[in-house]
C-alpha cells in the first residue's frame, strides 16, 4: 500500500475512458449469468478471475463479448448502469464519460428507444441519489464493420439522448482501418457529437494520424503507441489533444509488455495531456483509484501531482465550463485541507 493510496481514494475524480458493459463488477456479471444459463460466463464470482484472464487482445474481445451477450433486456440496461454508477460513487468519481455500445444491446432484440430509455432512467437516478454526473459515448463496435458504424450513428443522430455527448470506435485496431469510419464521424460531429475513437493501442502511430486527420478526433482512446512519433507527439502537445491512458489496460492486453516500460512517462515528459483512466476495471482486477496509484508511481508523483493529474481528466472532459470549475475547484479545496 502506498502512501498515496488514502489521498487518492477521497480526490474528486473525472473518468473519461470507461466501458459501459465493462465496468460490469463480478456481483453483476455473475447476477446477469445466472439469469442466463446459456451463457459461458461463470455465475461464480470467485471463478471470473480466471475467467478474465486473457492471453491476448483477440481473446480479451472474445471473452468482453460473452459479457455483453448477458445484457439482453432494458432491465439488465438499467441495472448495469446504475451498478456502475454505484461503483463510481465508492471511489469519488463525480463525473464520467461511459463508453457505450448501443449496436451490442440492439442487434440482440433490445429496441433502441428502449435500450436509450434504460441508460437515462438511471444516468437521472444515479445523479440524484449517487452525486455521480454519468455522460455518454455511443461507440462503434470496430469488429462488427460498417453495419454496426450506420446502427451507432442512427441511434446517436435519430435519438440523441440529453446525456450523449460523444461518439467512438472501439474493437479491434488490426484490420479495421480508421479512414472506412469517416462517413458516420462526419454525421456525428454534424449532429454536434465529440470524437473521441480508440487509436494506437494495438497498432501504430499510424492509426492515431488517421483518427486525427479522417475522423477528426478530439480526444484519442489509449494511444500508446503515440511516442513512437516524435512528430506526432508535438503534434498532439501543440493542439492540446488528450490522450486516454489505461495502464493496467494495456498490460491486460498486452499492448505493453511491462508496466514500468509503459510509454505515460514518456508521453508527459513531450507536453502531452494524459489523463488516467480504468478501460474496463473488474475485467482487468483494478479501478480508477488503482490506475491512479500506478501512475502515480511511474511518474514519480506527490500528492499535488495526483490532484493535477485529476485536473487533466477535468480540462480534457465535455464537461460544460461551471461543471469544470465546481470539480476543478473541489479537487483544490481537497487537495489544500489533505496538505494542511
Amino acid at each position: 500500500m502506498s502512501a498515496l493510496d488514502p489521498f487518492i481514494a477521497g480526490l474528486p475524480k473525472a473518468e473519461l475512458h470507461v466501458h459501459h458493459v465493462g465496468s460490469a463488477s463480478p456481483r453483476i456479471v455473475a447476477e446477469l449469468a445466472a439469469r442466463h444459463p446459456d451463457s459461458p460466463v461463470p455465475t461464480d464470482p470467485e471463478a471470473l478471475a480466471d475467467f478474465f484472464t486473457f492471453r491476448d487482445f483477440a481473446h480479451f474481445i472474445e471473452v468482453y463479448l460473452s459479457v455483453v451477450d448477458l445484457i439482453r433486456d432494458a432491465e439488465d440496461v438499467r441495472l448495469l448502469t446504475y451498478e456502475v454508477a454505484r461503483d463510481m460513487a465508492r471511489q469519488n468519481i463525480r463525473y464520467a464519460e461511459l463508453t457505450v455500445t448501443p449496436y451490442s444491446s440492439t442487434r440482440r432484440g433490445i429496441p433502441d428507444a428502449a435500450f436509450v430509455e434504460a441508460i437515462e432512467d438511471a444516468r437521472k437516478a444515479a445523479e440524484s441519489e449517487l452525486g455521480v454526473v454519468l455522460r455518454w459515448c455511443f461507440d462503434i463496435p470496430g469488429e462488427a464493420g460498417l453495419e454496426a458504424a450506420e446502427e451507432t450513428a442512427r441511434i446517436a443522430c435519430d435519438l440523441q439522448p440529453d446525456g450523449l455527448v460523444s461518439f467512438g470506435l472501439g474493437g479491434p485496431e488490426i484490420g479495421v482501418p480508421r479512414p472506412q469510419f469517416k462517413p458516420y464521424f462526419d454525421r456525428a460531429i454534424s449532429a454536434g457529437l465529440h470524437s473521441v475513437p480508440h487509436a494506437g493501442e494495438t497498432t501504430g502511430p499510424q492509426t492515431i494520424w488517421d483518427a486525427l486527420t479522417e475522423l477528426r478526433a478530439e480526444r484519442i482512446g489509449h494511444g500508446t503507441s503515440a511516442t513512437q512519433d516524435p512528430k506526432l507527439l508535438a503534434h498532439l502537445a501543440e493542439h492540446r489533444i488528450p490522450l486516454e491512458v489505461c495502464p493496467t489496460s494495456n498490460l491486460a492486453t498486452r499492448a505493453v509488455a511491462d508496466l514500468d516500460r509503459h510509454p505515460v512517462r514518456e508521453m508527459v515528459s513531450a507536453g502531452v495531456l494524459v489523463t488516467i483512466n480504468s478501460d474496463d476495471p473488474p475485467m482487468f482486477g483494478t479501478d480508477l483509484n488503482t490506475e491512479y496509484g500506478v501512475a502515480a508511481r511511474l511518474l514519480d508523483l506527490d500528492a499535488p501531482g495526483v490532484a493535477a493529474l485529476a485536473k487533466n481528466a477535468v480540462e480534457a472532459s465535455f464537461m460544460d465550463a461551471a461543471g469544470k470549475s465546481a470539480l476543478s475547484a473541489e479537487i483544490d479545496a481537497y487537495t489544500a485541507a489533505w496538505r494542511g
